[in-house]
């Protein structure tokens, strides 16, 4: 096990981990923009430098390897310094206003912004408005926002690999203006996971379903699994007044690590459909009637265990689905070879 010196206290930290990784170990906090550990995508911001002694210059945490004896300041003056250089520069070249911002309160830039104190930031001479790119119903691009920091590409073609958002290339100067080196979507490609919305440190990328719904501090999360296949994908439910406004995966856990397909993320408009039965049903003199469940599920127990009585348990079967989770389909298969008496248990992947 090596050490180092992070902020004069003596840290271990385990061989091949970066100045980054060797902090959050151990609870310091080194703030990043670009930075994404699932692609291995980092040092473009480089709002992470941190002062290494004996070093000519400040290094990027996420990219420098952790060296045993290393001295290392995360928040020296010099430290904070460039980091507060570099976020008016990001503030400067950009349309930055957060009283318009739908990740107003959910943005890392809006956070450092605030903790590192700029203020009164005159956006770049000669700023050049860049478009909003409106063309798909899932997405809204709004690359006034963008601080190119590469993680929806990351996100698209290393997480996804999905390989929709093309990797800049050649000098910016090259690159033709207002577009050149933005991050835009090839749609022939995309198939609308969300992985870039999700990855998105700030305002350019939002979900056109969530937009004027609610404010980040006005929701709660809830966790929950996908229902749309057994695979059990980890997902925030965000939720104002009892109707969920937008979907996010739940990140560093199992199976998903925060990822989601399109139906995951954006097909959860069928909970507050109107149409939708929310009080089981009981059919008598040929109509309908409001029942509870207690009378419900009591009245289909009787008829199950009058027809095992009557034909034997081979006239019962159970038919359920691969869109259910795997413990609901795990439930079902109980209920017909212990209750029901028999193995007639199938279930469509289609239904």
């Amino acid at each position: 096990m090596n050490s180092l010196t992070l902020n004069g206290k003596n840290i271990s930290f385990e061989p091949g981990q970066t100045i980054l990784e060797a902090a959050r170990t151990h609870g310091v906090d080194i703030p990043t923009l670009c930075h994404l550990q699932a692609a291995d995508h980092k040092g473009v911001c480089r709002i992470c430098v941190v002062e290494v002694q004996g070093a000519d210059r400040l290094l990027p945490a996420c990219a420098t390897p952790a060296g045993d004896g290393m001295v290392v300041d995360t928040h020296s003056s010099k430290v904070v310094q460039e980091r507060k250089m570099l976020l008016e520069l990001l503030v400067a070249n950009g349309d930055h206003n957060c009283l318009f911002c739908e990740a107003n309160g959910d943005c890392k830039l809006q956070a450092l912004v605030y903790e590192y104190g700029v203020k009164n930031v005159a956006r770049r001479a000669g700023y050049e408005q860049r478009p909003i790119d409106d063309a798909t119903p899932m997405i809204l691009r709004d690359f006034n926002k963008c601080v190119l920091c590469g993680r929806c590409v990351a996100a698209c073609n290393d997480v996804q690999v999905n390989n929709a958002i093309p990797y800049p290339f050649g000098r910016r100067e090259d690159k033709p203006p207002v577009t050149g080196w933005l991050p835009v979507a090839d749609y022939d490609r995309c198939v609308h996971c969300g992985e870039c919305v999700q990855a998105c440190p700030v305002g350019a990328l939002l979900e056109k379903k969530a937009l004027g719904k609610a404010m980040t501090w006005q929701t709660q999360k809830v966790r929950t699994t996908c229902p749309y296949c057994g695979v059990g994908c980890q997902m925030w439910l965000h939720v104002k007044d009892n109707q969920v406004v937008k979907v996010t995966g739940v990140e560093d856990v199992l199976p998903n690590r925060g990822r989601l397909c399109v139906k995951g993320r954006f097909g959860y408009d069928f909970v507050h459909a109107p149409d939708r039965l929310t009080t089981p049903l009981i059919k008598e003199n040929g109509a309908f009637r409001e029942a509870g469940w207690d009378e419900a599920l009591g009245l289909v127990a009787s008829r199950f265990s009058e027809i095992k009585a009557a034909h034997g348990p081979q006239s019962l079967a159970g038919f359920t689905s691969a869109r259910a989770t795997n413990e609901e389909n795990y439930l079902m298969q109980k209920l017909v070879r212990t209750g029901f008496g028999t193995n007639n248990i199938d279930h469509c992947a289609r239904l």
